[in-house]
């Protein structure tokens, strides 16, 4: 790329790039929902580790974004960029070779690491790149492409459900043949989406580095080269001047108080406290795991495993286009506007959810005296005949057991072609004991398609609001001396919220059903609403250095 490429081209290139990154970071998030189909019927897993699985990545973000912030401090946020690509790569190599629960585990951990780097230096590199008219846009795009990365799994994953269903069905019972299309299916999901990770990797390196970093470095004329590089020269001027002043400000503030630019000063404090608020609460809504579990609740909820898969996909390119919407309003209608907008909608659209999921949910009976009846030894065979009448309606029967190695968990339906319900030990001499048994007549189709519209509304005001917001906000809140630190720790918030809900999603369903989880993330959606709506200020416009002076300012009239 010449080094005297206009500043247009260059920022086109550099939000291109930058897109990639999301890209990735949505296909970590989104790549195991059809996944999940296929993985725990040829590798063995118990319900605690499918759930550990799902949240590695998440757990690998978070503690991967804290320690990103620091090391994008010191080696700069370019080379960090670079890393994010290698490892990503690397991550999708391990898990296509994976034949056991350690390697699956620590491919998808390094899987996590890559996306945490991501979502610290991605947003970080644009806002300190792109000039406060382009800032809204360029997170949105990185927004948009992470909403793409999901949808491009889930196509990836209703292309091999497909494809492994059609061969299931042609194996005619060949235990064998089944195996073989199951695993090539899961395996297949992954390998094919190595190839933007080598796009992004190789993109990286023809990147400048960030004016702001540079400054912060001393290397001033490097600094300039990097603002002409995305400025025109007016502009770049103006900006270089702006670092000038602020930073001959806080060397004036710093020397009368004798402090050195740490987030325990006034002035950092409150934008730091909101940052965190924000990112923590922006994963309790539940969006990562609906995105993860997308498929498994869309089947509970009554639909068939194309169907879901379909409605799986259907959500995500909803997902991708109301983006588009908040791309062109972000820079319009602001930052504040659209996250209340945004959380409000969530509220409403979990609620419902949660209630639709209790209508049926509440219906299901225990039936533990008749499973522990049925059951010889450590064995379990129940035909779904033996349970209370339905007449003739679908109905299923799930039990949650151990063997002594965590919770797994059994369904038969009166639908299948041989309903009954079979458990039996991996390894010889374990003993089995029964948790919970419910039995319950299935949720319509209809039901499911009324879940799936609400999981829509979700999505559709997740995308609007917090979205493309909660990358925005974060790097506009931090003031420059502390961005990287202060992101990293938010970041930190927000992933260790995220794999806790991952984690703990399966194990909460199979004791007290969906209805518990949508209606926890509408309660913790209501308190996000009420930090959007009356507590976090309008940033649209505003240079960063506009914005850390607006803070600045609020911290002495409070001293």
């Amino acid at each position: 790329m010449p080094r005297k490429l206009n500043p247009v081209l260059y920022n086109r290139y550099l939000i291109a790039v930058a897109g990639l990154g999301g890209l990735l970071y949505g296909i970590d998030v989104g790549i195991i929902a059809a996944a999940l189909l296929y993985l725990g019927k040829t590798v063995n897993l118990s319900v605690g580790q499918t759930s550990t699985i799902v949240a590695a990545v998440l757990g690998g973000s978070m503690v991967s974004s804290l320690i990103a912030g620091f090391l994008a401090d010191w080696v700069g946020r370019k080379k960090m960029m670079i890393v994010s690509g290698l490892l990503f790569v690397a991550s999708v190599g391990i898990i296509v070779i994976s034949q056991g629960f350690v390697p699956l585990l620590m491919g998808r951990l390094l899987q996590g690491i890559s996306g945490g780097v991501i979502a610290v230096v991605v947003p970080l590199y644009l806002a300190e790149c792109l000039s406060a008219d382009e800032r809204g846009k360029g997170s949105a795009i990185f927004q948009f492409m992470l909403t793409v990365g999901i949808v491009v799994a889930a196509v990836t994953g209703l292309y091999y459900t497909r494809t492994a269903e059609a061969a299931i069905a042609a194996a005619n019972g060949n235990a064998v043949l089944i195996h073989a299309a199951q695993d090539h299916a899961w395996r297949g999901m992954f390998l094919s989406v190595i190839y933007p990770g080598i796009a992004f990797f190789l993109g990286t390196f023809f990147l400048s580095e960030t004016p702001r970093w540079l400054f912060r470095k001393g290397r001033r004329e490097e600094a300039m080269t990097s603002l002409r590089r995305a400025n025109f020269e007016d502009a770049a001027l103006r900006q270089m001047r702006e670092m000038e002043e602020l930073s001959a400000e806080n060397k004036a503030a710093d020397a009368a108080v004798g402090a050195v630019g740490t987030l325990l000063q006034r002035k950092y404090v409150i934008p730091f406290v909101l940052a965190c608020l924000i990112l923590g609460l922006n994963q309790a809504t539940g969006i990562n795991s609906v995105l993860a579990y997308l498929v498994v609740i869309l089947k509970q909820a009554g639909m068939t495993a194309q169907h879901a898969t379909e409605g799986d996909l259907a959500v995500k390119v909803l997902n991708c286009l109301m983006t588009i919407v908040a791309i062109a309003l972000i820079d319009r209608r602001g930052r504040k506007f659209l996250l209340t907008l945004g959380t409000g909608g969530i509220v409403l659209s979990l609620t419902v959810a949660a209630l639709l999921f209790h209508g049926f949910e509440s219906n299901r009976t225990d039936v533990m005296q008749q499973v522990e009846a049925a059951r010889t030894g450590d064995h379990l065979t129940l035909p779904m005949s033996a349970m209370p009448s339905t007449d003739g309606k679908a109905a299923s029967l799930t039990v949650l057991y151990t063997y002594g190695d965590g919770d797994h968990i059994a369904t038969a339906l009166t639908t299948d072609p041989d309903p009954v319900l079979k458990i039996a030990p991996e390894k010889p001499g374990t003993q089995l004991t029964i948790e919970r048994a419910s039995f319950g007549v299935l949720p319509t189709e209809k039901m499911g398609w009324w879940i799936t519209t609400c999981v829509a509304f979700f999505i559709a005001f997740y995308s609007v609001g917090p979205g493309v917001v909660v990358w925005l906000t974060l790097s506009e809140l931090m003031p420059t001396r502390i961005r990287s630190a202060g992101m990293g720790i938010a970041l930190l918030l927000n992933q260790g919220a995220s794999t806790l809900i991952a984690g703990v999603f399966l194990p909460v369903i199979g004791r007290y059903g969906y209805f518990a989880m949508f209606a926890f993330w509408a309660l913790c959606t209501v308190l996000y609403f009420i930090i959007a709506a009356f507590f976090l200020p309008e940033t649209k416009g505003k240079t960063l250095e506009e914005i850390e002076l607006h803070f600045q300012k609020a911290a002495g009239r409070s001293a």
